[in-house]
């Protein structure tokens, strides 16, 4: 099963950063299901901005933590690259 780590852009143009194994249901959840992050379920809608994939859900976990400890202007730069 494939892990993936994600970024999304919310509504207040803030991002917000998680894992899954299906990006489009787990954005669906945030936008629209009891489900989403509570985080996101106050900035709606989201748009996808970034996904890469990860071999396993601990090597998902560790790249989300380490994308979640970049600045702003570094996440913008990994989405823009």
């Amino acid at each position: 099963m494939s892990y993936f780590v994600y970024i999304v852009k919310c509504s207040d143009k803030t991002l917000y950063t998680g894992i899954t194994t299906d990006v489009k249901r787990r954005v669906d959840e945030h936008n629209s299901s009891q489900k989403g992050a509570k985080y996101t379920k106050l900035r709606r809608p989201v748009t996808l901005v970034y996904t890469e994939t990860a071999k396993n859900r601990s090597e998902a976990s560790k790249r989300e933590y380490r994308i979640k400890k970049l600045s702003r202007s570094e996440k913008l730069e990994l989405i823009n690259a």
